[in-house]
């Protein structure tokens, strides 16, 4: 299993947490929670990759 590491803000206006993965175009995604947004990010991974896999 691959590791990726985010990089993870807590917008003043909203409050919510906002997360990217450098270098990883489209890992993005934002969340009420610590938890939840890593959960999104995992699953915005997953999409990512599989995209990947059925374009080749």
């Amino acid at each position: 299993m691959k590791t990726y590491t985010a990089v993870v803000e807590r917008c003043t206006e909203t409050g919510l947490y906002v997360g990217f993965v450098p270098g990883f175009a489209g890992a993005h995604s934002q969340a009420e929670s610590l938890d939840e947004l890593n959960q999104n990010l995992k699953e915005v991974i997953e999409m990512l990759l599989e995209d990947k896999v059925t374009d080749l």
